[in-house]
């Protein structure tokens, strides 16, 4: 394939640009390192890249949440789960489409920003590039998605999970949301071992290694001799 999107690297590091920019911090990004990724997920993340879907995708993460690793389980959230995902500044990473083609992502996200408000920005940008051989428009439209044929979505998927950004803004939700049930879940887990001592009679403060739990039922009686 002569032309790459959702490519880069962030210094010597390759990366694959998830998501263009993050909700609410335009300067930010998400990126996966993929020559860190382990094979199963490594696999199937270049697949999709190279994909149809992925190519047509204006995020990555739109064609990952349809894309599934060997085992069935969707490529985004398996990312997600094994922390693969990386915020880092958009100013960081370079995109590089081919060997021969680089352009700065916050440059990039400027330009398709500026595209989606009207045709002011190319007609600056082709007074820009004159007469150069691979012009930073030529770069520009092929990085920006111009397939409107639509994608069928995910199968029993989240309402508005496939809308732009909405994926990264719902990853950030369930980040939040896992450590409220984690800090629920030890509290509970202490309620429990409370309760646990309580019936067998141990204290919370001096709790014994092996505890010994009270015999239960009435003491034997007494016998006299005849």
């Amino acid at each position: 394939m002569n032309f790459l999107r959702h490519v880069g690297k962030m210094g010597d590091r390759k990366v694959a640009v998830v998501f263009r920019e993050v909700p609410n911090e335009p300067h930010m990004c998400l990126v996966t390192y993929t020559e860190t990724l382990n094979q199963h997920i490594h696999e199937a993340v270049i697949k999709c890249i190279e994909s149809d879907i992925g190519q047509n995708s204006e995020n990555l993460a739109d064609a990952l949440n349809r894309t599934h690793t060997k085992d069935g389980k969707y490529v985004l959230q398996m990312l997600h789960q094994e922390g693969l995902l990386k915020k880092v500044q958009t100013s960081q990473v370079v995109m590089t489409p081919n060997p021969k083609t680089s352009i700065k992502l916050d440059e990039l996200n400027k330009i398709l920003n500026e595209m989606q408000q009207g045709d002011a920005a190319v007609k600056r940008l082709a007074e820009i590039d004159g007469d150069s051989t691979t012009s930073t428009l030529d770069i520009v439209k092929k990085m920006r998605n111009t397939d409107t044929t639509p994608i069928p979505p995910v199968k029993d998927a989240p309402a508005g999970v496939l809308a732009d950004n909405a994926i990264a803004n719902n990853l950030l939700q369930q980040a939040q949301k896992m450590q409220i049930e984690a800090q629920g879940l030890l509290a509970e887990s202490k309620r429990l071992q409370d309760e646990a001592n309580s019936m067998l009679g141990i204290s919370t403060t001096t709790q014994t290694t092996q505890p010994t739990a009270k015999k239960r039922g009435r003491p034997a009686k007494a016998t006299t001799a005849a």
